[in-house]
């Protein structure tokens, strides 16, 4: 098994869960986002998505049947002010890799998608046969390749399964995985850090057409995608059909409900400041996860709000400084993660 970006958050829980179900993994990852850490030991191949021929060496050498992609840019904001990055990285990525693929007819791919797709719902919870929409390049990058794929499955034989992922969040319940993005965009984290004495979050808009004025959005215990991804590969290991699904627990939680688990769990105060909208942020988005239950039996088994803050602030306050602290053998269960 190929996973490209398995040194990043939903990567590296992927590529644990995948050696735990008996899978021998290979990390491909560039080390832009991802930490050398987090392959937790497994072999580690140092390179770019959009050099066809290193992605080809890489499949070769490693004599993998399939490639789970993770490796693209994910930040919304940046997406609408960097458009050219976005389509560079995220499209010329995963179509050299598809391109590696046909070359070494590879032909199994699961693919990191995303609610983005969708843009301002028209209907809530999302089903896969909602219009896709995108209001921002990020969600335009990801539907890209999603256009593709049945094309290289036509020519090429590349089945493939498409996983639109909700809001990530969490941390392995292990302890030897978790989020460490520099700088920090997500909601969960930034608000450790304003309970530990960081800077107050800001709530990026207080006027949305929901019950609190902020986001609703679906959150996702990242152990619960790894799980996800599993039954994804035994999918098509079994000669399942290309497929489209959703994952997400079809419970919305407001910036403010997560900030109120926030602090419950931790027992501190988290120091919020009003700011403006961000561009590209629909005001609710959260999934029906119907379709992958009935055909993965996949049910999300960490889906309390609270339990997934729990996992992420056990390894947050665990590792002040993310994989750094594991580098330098460090360890500091009351610290901040900054």
């Amino acid at each position: 098994m190929l996973v490209t970006g398995g040194a990043g958050y939903i990567g590296s829980h992927a590529a644990k869960a995948l050696r735990q179900a008996g899978c021998r993994v290979v990390i491909y990852d560039n080390l832009s986002a991802g930490h050398r850490d987090a392959a937790l030991g497994a072999p580690l191949i140092e390179g770019d998505i959009r050099d066809v021929d290193a992605v080809r060496r890489a499949l070769r050498d490693s004599g993998a049947s399939a490639v789970m992609h993770f490796a693209a840019w994910l930040v919304v904001s940046d997406s609408v002010s960097d458009p050219i990055g976005y389509y560079r990285n995220n499209v010329d990525g995963a179509l050299a890799t598809l391109e590696a693929m046909a070359a070494e007819q590879c032909r199994r791919f699961i693919l990191s998608s995303t609610c983005a797709v969708y843009g301002e719902p028209v209907d809530t919870p999302i089903r896969e046969t909602h219009p896709t929409s995108p209001i921002n390049a990020y969600g335009q990058t990801k539907l890209a390749v999603e256009h593709a794929l049945p094309h290289f499955e036509r020519a090429y034989s590349i089945r493939s399964i498409r996983l639109r992922y909700f809001n990530a969040a969490g941390a392995d319940p292990d302890g030897e995985l978790g989020e460490d993005h520099s700088p920090e965009v997500h909601v969960i984290p930034r608000a450790f850090d304003a309970a530990s004495g960081g800077a107050p979050i800001e709530i990026f808009g207080e006027d949305y057409p929901t019950p609190d004025g902020t986001c609703l959005r679906d959150y996702i215990h990242v152990v619960d995608l790894a799980d996800a991804h599993v039954r994804s590969l035994r999918c098509l290991e079994e000669n399942g059909a290309s497929a489209t699904y959703n994952v997400g627990t079809e419970r919305p939680s407001s910036v403010r409900d997560v900030i109120a688990s926030v602090e419950r769990v931790t027992g501190r105060r988290v120091a919020c400041r009003p700011a403006a909208r961000r561009a590209g942020d629909p005001a609710v988005l959260f999934a029906s996860a119907e379709r992958i239950r009935r055909d993965l039996g996949w049910v999300p088994r960490r889906p309390e709000l609270d339990t997934i803050v729990g996992d992420s602030w056990r390894w947050h306050s665990s590792h002040p400084q993310g994989f750094r602290t594991v580098s330098a053998g460090l360890a500091n269960p009351e610290g901040s993660r900054r």
